[in-house]
């Protein structure tokens, strides 16, 4: 008997961070609420298992790093082809 691929699997969904050198920094493999937290699960380097928080005045804080020229580039992120 062989192992063939289950066509019917639904194939994984992850997001990935690059750094300069387009090499993965991290693997985003969940996004979800909990309570007033937005949890991040993923993996650092391809290896390292990492769950991150975000409070909502680490949100307000990150929101203020961006001026309007970047809020704008967000905006239209999601139609830009690679």
């Amino acid at each position: 008997m062989t192992n063939l691929p289950n066509k019917g699997a639904a194939k994984a969904r992850v997001a990935r961070i690059l750094d300069a050198n387009d090499k993965e920094l991290m693997a985003i493999r969940k996004i979800e609420a909990d309570g007033n937290t937005l949890v991040i699960r993923g993996k650092i380097f391809g290896a390292m298992p990492m769950v991150a928080r975000l409070t909502p005045a680490e949100a307000r804080a990150a929101l203020r790093l961006l001026d309007l020229r970047t809020v704008l580039f967000l905006l239209t992120l999601l139609f830009r082809r690679n």
